[in-house]
């Protein structure tokens, strides 16, 4: 094992600066929506729209961040939702990963040749089911043994279906589909609750990323186009309804937004480079720091800081408070992935096109050992105390040993492993893209395999 790349520390300016040059870009788009609602202030750069500003304001005069320990996330019990938490540090730690494994059951989900990340399934907070999303804009929940518990279709099958992952709250399951309409719904049953349609939330064209939630509120990014951009939505998570909203995102969004309770900050990234930071709950909106390409990657937070790829082949750490850009590791080729971070070991993983994961010192930014995994690794890197899990181009899903980066062991699939590996009580669940003839040719797509979803337990 090799290390790669090159680090620099304290040599960037503060993000702050950052956003004018886009302006232009959307000025008639957000000169639409000024016309087109009658409740509208402009708030820093860009548009901003603001339905029900005062439930926010409430929010925030009562809001008390809630003590975390390293190791914890947030919601710990209440809640289940995308890489663990609202810092979306991908961190399991009640969690471990078996020393062998075997596939318990698998099924067809996926048969889409978009190359987005797959939706992850999520259990429900008892355990007792799991929810994966599909392409094909079907939902399914399964027991933990592979017993299909019910299914029904969504108006995302009209597009590309789902690519983000729910939030299940208090017993319902929050998300987005490429239809752009988020929808509400029993994960027990699979019944609606309410469905929100993409035309309430200003025409939205996709939702991509997954929900995060906080006090009966949902917050999600929307993707628009002609021009392309993105919104970042509050919806009360009891009806729907939009709350507020933030248009001054360029380019179509697709990471997951991240809350941080303890620093009061929300973050989130865009198809544009950049980095998006707002005070929490306030939602007033504070810096953004620059790439050179597009942020594809969900942004975890940890120790006061965000953990930012872009497709310019860098992945930095900038602070939570103004943006100042701490470190930056060259990797030299492109980051996509969703980072894992294990805060025992203050160490962040991260996996690129060059087809490596990457162990980084997550103070300094220094490298701890890269290993090659096969192939692209464009989806979640997910972390226990005892493994990295992280799936592959090469179709196969990797156990990581956390001190050396050894292979522990690997577990050939049919298509690209592409979203979060989910562990939960001995199990390990993950979902893979369709194995499609001529993705990236200019042939006609042809399916040769449906991407499934599997459930793997301990050999043993």
């Amino acid at each position: 094992m090799t290390s790669v790349g090159k680090v620099t520390v304290g040599s960037i300016p503060p993000g702050s600066q950052t956003v004018d040059k886009m302006r232009g870009r959307r000025q008639s788009w957000s000169r639409r929506r000024l016309l087109a609602t009658s409740s509208v202030f402009l708030g820093g750069l860009g548009g901003c729209t603001n339905f029900r500003g005062s439930r926010l304001e409430r929010d925030q005069d009562s809001f008390d961040p809630p003590h975390l320990a390293a190791d914890e996330t947030y919601p710990p019990e209440m809640a289940t939702m995308f890489r663990g938490g609202t810092r979306r540090l991908g961190y399991y730690p009640e969690e471990t990963v078996p020393e062998s494994v075997a596939v318990n059951w698998a099924m067809p989900v996926n048969y889409i040749g978009h190359t987005a990340a797959k939706s992850s399934p999520l259990l429900t907070p008892a355990g007792d089911t799991i929810v994966i999303p599909s392409d094909t804009g079907s939902l399914y929940g399964m027991t933990p043994n592979g017993e299909q518990r019910w299914s029904r279709e969504t108006g995302a099958a009209r597009s590309l279906g789902f690519h983000g992952t729910p939030a299940i709250v208090d017993g319902v399951a929050y998300l987005g589909g490429y239809d752009g309409d988020v929808y509400a719904f029993d994960p027990e049953t699979g019944d609606e609750i309410w469905h929100t349609s993409g035309s309430d939330l200003e025409d939205a064209a996709a939702i991509g990323s997954s929900p995060v939630y906080w006090d009966g509120v949902v917050y999600v990014l929307a993707e628009y186009v002609d021009p392309e951009a993105g919104t970042l939505w509050a919806l009360e998570a009891d009806s729907g309804e939009p709350l507020w909203s933030d248009d001054r995102l360029v380019g179509m969004p697709h990471p997951s937004t991240a809350i941080d309770p303890v620093h009061e900050r929300i973050v989130t990234g865009s198809n544009d480079g950049l980095c998006y930071c707002w005070e929490f709950p306030s939602m007033e909106f504070l810096w953004s720091v620059e790439t050179d390409r597009d942020v594809k990657g969900t942004i975890p937070t940890y120790d006061g800081a965000a953990f930012i790829g872009s497709w310019d082949g860098t992945f930095r750490r900038a602070s939570l408070e103004d943006g100042t850009e701490e470190w930056i590791y060259d990797i030299g080729s492109m980051i996509m992935s969703n980072p894992g971070i294990d805060p025992e070991r203050n160490r962040v993983y991260v996996g690129a096109h060059d087809h490596q994961v990457h162990a980084l010192d997550a103070e300094t930014g220094s490298v701890d050992w890269t290993t090659h995994v096969g192939g692209r690794v464009i989806g979640s890197l997910t972390v226990t105390p005892d493994a990295v899990l992280v799936g592959s181009y090469d179709s196969n899903l990797y156990a990581l040993e956390p001190e050396t980066g050894s292979v522990r062991w690997r577990v050939e699939n049919r298509g690209h492993v592409t979203s979060e590996p989910v562990p939960r009580d001995g199990r390990i669940y993950y979902t893979e893209r369709a194995d499609i003839a001529n993705t990236f040719s200019d042939g006609d797509e042809e399916l040769q395999a449906p991407g499934h979803a599997y459930c793997l337990v301990d050999l043993e």
